[in-house]
């Protein structure tokens, strides 16, 4: 456990949810937890205990990527982790493939609709249906921009043109709407939406004060993870953005939840100390940025630059293609506030440096 960790909280330890069965947090609330094929190797699920139009039930936060292992996990909790209940709705926190990626399955299965954020319910439609969503030519051209050179990482990129739809191979053609300080109902409790922007487009977390809870709780989903930082990436289709300064725009909403709040978190275990983990997390971009400025002073950097910057360690092409996503990110936060300038040399290809 690093020194970051040893400033939060993990009331389970190092207890996990068994494969295929969920772990009692609290009343009405399980945790699942299922494998993924990344460095990444799991996603966490939440059930909550629900009722609707006067069904018992559950609704299911995050469904995991469409794979045969994920559906036998979830056969497993079906047979035996739901009480002999039906699933009643699928809520994604957004559109990325562990967490959409068989909510399409979920909802025929039990004829259950999908609860999702319009401007991710819209992204996830088109990924499916775009050859060149987050992979394709149009990715390694725009990588080629930011620097990077190394074959094996522009074939690679090449060759998954389909790549979220190998994941998230089909979206569910209805959805109720999720938004910003939304109340919604799940069983006798409510929770209040609280959406988030940069990781993705407008990812919602899920927040409960409910008395009869032991304490209140976040789904924080992405948001506010305990051991990793969230990815924060540059895409191809939006070259000039500035998902950075979302995000950290965004963490500054969860500083009036209360100080004893358990986090769920899509990644890593559950944990109490909320605002420890926001200023952490501001501190880490914080530090990066700094690095990053620091570099573009002593030389005009490229994007694929930045990357060793930022990252030391060894990283395969999966990683490295989200490094050079964060990469542009910092980048673009600090052009965006006035501190660098960019311009593309004969190439074609971006540099930027100190104004």
């Amino acid at each position: 456990m690093n020194t970051l960790e040893d400033a939060l909280n993990y009331p389970w330890g190092t207890a996990l949810p068994r494969a295929g069965a969920a772990m009692n947090l609290a009343p009405g609330v399980g945790w699942l937890r299922m494998g993924l094929p990344f460095a990444l190797d799991h996603i966490n699920l939440w059930l909550l205990r629900d009722e609707i139009d006067g069904r018992s039930g559950w609704t299911v936060v995050d469904t995991c990527v469409d794979r045969p292992e994920s559906r036998a996990q979830w056969e497993q909790v079906i047979a035996s982790g739901l009480e002999g209940l039906p699933v009643l709705r699928v809520l994604a926190t957004h559109m990325h493939p562990d967490h959409l990626g068989l909510a399409h399955w979920l909802c025929d299965r039990f004829d259950a609709k999908l609860w999702i954020s319009m401007s991710d319910y819209l992204m996830a439609r088109l990924a499916v249906n775009l050859q060149d969503s987050f992979g394709g030519r149009a990715t390694a051209d725009f990588f080629e921009i930011h620097g990077v050179t190394d074959a094996q990482v522009l074939d690679a990129v090449v060759e998954r043109e389909d790549y979220y739809a190998t994941m998230v191979p089909k979206v569910p053609t209805q959805y109720h709407r999720l938004q910003d300080a939304q109340a919604l109902t799940i069983g006798h409790r409510r929770w209040r939406c609280i959406s988030g922007f940069g990781h993705s487009p407008e990812h919602m977390a899920l927040f409960c004060d409910d008395p009869d809870l032991p304490q209140p709780i976040l789904i924080s989903g992405d948001m506010v993870l305990p051991r990793i930082s969230t990815n924060i990436s540059v895409y191809e289709s939006e070259p000039d953005g500035n998902p950075l300064q979302l995000f950290l725009n965004s963490l500054e909403k969860f500083l009036p939840l209360p100080a004893n709040t358990l986090v769920l978190p899509s990644h890593g275990r559950p944990f109490t100390g909320l605002h420890e983990r926001l200023r952490q997390l501001r501190a880490h971009h914080d530090e990066r940025l700094a690095e990053v400025m620091q570099a573009c002073k002593a030389d005009a950097q490229r994007a694929i630059d930045i990357v060793g910057v930022m990252f030391k360690r060894r990283l395969d092409v999966h990683q490295t293609t989200f490094a050079l996503g964060e990469a542009m990110a910092h980048l673009n936060l600090l052009w965006h506030a006035g501190r660098l300038k960019r311009w593309a040399n004969a190439q074609g290809v971006l540099h930027f440096a100190p104004v």
